[in-house]
C-alpha cells in the first residue's frame, strides 16, 4: 500500500503498529530504498509492507506536540535517528559488498518487525538493494547453507540471528545503535 505519493502534500502522520515500511526514493525510473521502518517508527512517504498502522492529521500531531514535550522530544529524535539512517543507507549502498548489505538489510528489517520472519521476496530484494536478483538468489542460498536463514516462498526467517549480525557491514551497527540510544547521535564522519 502506498501510503504517500511523492510531491503531494503530506496530510497524515503513520505511527507503525505491525509490518514493515520502505522509505524510498525514485528518480530517472529507478528505486531507492533509504530505510525500513517498523513499530517503532512514524512516516509520512513511504510504502507499507503487509502490516497495521495508525495515522494522524499532521495539524492533530502538531497540537499533541505543542501540548507534550515528551512527545516532542521522542518524535525529534526518532527523526534524527531516521535521518541517520537515510544517509548511512545511501553510503553503504555505495561503499559495501552485496554479502554485508544484505545482511545488514536482514538484520535491519527483523528489529523492525520485532520478529525473525520477514515477508519479503527476492525481488523485492533486488529492488530495494539494487542488486541483480541472481545476486540476491546466490547469497540467500550461501546464508541458507551457512543455517543463517531458512527461505520458504516470499518468506525468510532468521535463524542465527547473531552470526548474520555479524555478516552485516558495520553500517547494521551504526544505524541500530542510534535507533537505540537514548539521545540522537550524529553519524561518525
Amino acid at each position: 500500500m502506498v501510503l504517500q505519493e511523492p510531491k503531494r502534500h503530506l496530510d497524515h502522520v503513520y505511527f507503525v503498529e505491525s509490518g514493515l515500511v520502505s522509505l524510498r526514493i525514485v528518480a530517472a525510473g529507478s528505486i531507492l530504498e533509504t530505510a525500513v521502518i517498523g513499530y517503532q517508527g512514524a512516516v509520512g512517504a513511504s510504502l507499507l509492507i503487509p502490516g497495521n498502522a495508525h495515522r494522524i492529521r499532521v495539524e492533530d500531531l502538531r497540537r499533541i506536540m505543542n501540548e507534550n514535550p515528551g512527545i516532542r522530544e521522542r518524535l525529534f529524535r526518532y527523526v534524527q535517528a531516521l535521518s541517520v539512517h537515510c544517509a548511512q543507507s545511501g553510503l553503504c549502498g555505495v561503499r559495501h559488498a552485496r554479502e554485508k548489505r544484505l545482511a545488514s538489510w536482514l538484520c535491519l528489517a527483523s528489529d523492525a518487525v520485532g520478529s525473525n520472519v520477514l515477508p519479503v521476496t527476492h525481488d523485492y530484494l533486488s529492488s530495494v538493494l539494487g542488486l541483480r536478483r541472481a545476486g540476491i538468489t546466490e547469497t540467500l542460498n550461501r546464508f541458507e547453507e551457512q543455517q543463517l536463514i531458512r527461505k520458504t516462498r516470499g518468506v525468510l526467517q532468521i535463524e542465527a540471528r547473531n552470526c548474520l549480525a555479524h555478516k552485516a557491514c558495520s553500517c547494521y551497527r551504526l544505524i541500530s545503535g542510534t535507533y537505540a540510544a537514548p539521545e540522537s547521535v550524529a553519524p561518525a564522519s
